[in-house]
């Protein structure tokens, strides 16, 4: 996994994925008491950074009959989309009580939805034996080389558009889009992760030297990333290029859903607000910060709670 591949994913999504722009608001910076900047993955195709992973892999494919790939909803979009602009079929495994417009999103991309129960069936056995079933290349969430490499393109676009000392937060499930902003970035910025109080598998792992798990699945509005533990692939790189990892309440980031609507006009899920609170509310940061939103795709009923709560 080096900068090399990131710039080859780069080539390969040129006239596919968006160049998602880099927002600021005056009062945004005042709440936060340093600048910040949003990275508008939201705007990306299916709604979040996950496509950019998804081209990659599924671009890099030959002769491949078909993909499979596990994912609470922006993966499994992702996967979908990219797959059926290839012509392949995507089976996407999800676990039960997904949000319903992220099932719904991804069968209208193509993708043949498999649900399962999160808590008594475990996802990677399960998308192996698919795999082996149908003839399937399997495509993980972040632990695979291809969508790290695409993810780390948003890292590129960074480089190009902010000239001059940030730290980057990003929301963080298994650490494959940290991974590969952070290999983009290494040497001109540094990278820290957010994650839901909980659900810090990433911020604890970082801190212990060694990969732990969550204790449990379930639990967190921020569906999105919540993640068994960190990738075998993404954990190494974290530890070389990471800062400590950051962590924000649920309600914080129903906050931050709220903020950014309210100043930037842009739609975040919970799981992909979580950097941009870790960035309003956080005391241990720089002067100025580049936050990764994401997850257009939020449930109305939440959104609907995230303005009626803080949306002032």
């Amino acid at each position: 996994m080096n900068l090399q591949m990131i710039h080859a994913a780069r080539a390969r999504l040129q006239g596919h994925a968006r160049r998602t722009p880099l927002l600021n608001a005056p009062l945004l910076d005042a709440i936060a008491g340093r600048r910040v900047f949003v990275k508008a993955e939201c705007l990306q195709w299916t709604g979040s950074f996950k496509f950019r992973g998804a081209w990659a892999a599924v671009s890099a494919l030959r002769g491949a009959r078909g993909v499979i790939a596990f994912s609470s909803g922006n993966h499994a979009q992702g996967v979908a989309l990219a797959a059926a602009r290839h012509g392949l079929p995507a089976v996407i495994l999800m676990p039960e009580g997904s949000p319903a417009v992220k099932i719904a999103n991804t069968r209208a991309y193509g993708g043949e939805v498999i649900l399962y129960d999160r808590h008594s069936v475990d996802r990677e056995v399960l998308g192996a034996e698919l795999a082996a079933e149908r003839g399937l290349v399997l495509i993980k969430p972040y632990d695979d080389a291809e969508v790290i490499a695409g993810q780390g393109t948003i890292g590129l676009e960074i480089a190009e558009q902010f000239d001059g000392a940030a730290q980057v937060l990003t929301c963080c499930g298994g650490g494959g889009m940290t991974a590969g902003i952070a290999l983009a970035l290494e040497g001109r910025m540094q990278v820290r992760t957010a994650e839901p109080a909980g659900f810090d598998d990433m911020a604890r792992s970082l801190a212990a030297g060694a990969r732990l798990r969550n204790a449990q699945m379930s639990g967190s509005i921020c569906d999105a990333i919540l993640t068994p533990m960190p990738g075998e692939i993404t954990f190494p790189i974290l530890q070389r290029l990471c800062g400590a990892g950051l962590v924000v309440s649920d309600d914080e980031a129903l906050q931050a859903m709220a903020l950014a609507f309210q100043h930037l006009r842009v739609v975040l899920e919970p799981g992909g607000a979580v950097a941009l609170a870790a960035a309003l509310f956080r005391d241990d940061l720089p002067d100025t910060v580049i936050a990764i939103g994401s997850g257009g795709n939020v449930d109305t009923a939440v959104f609907a709670d995230s303005l009626a709560r803080f949306g002032g």
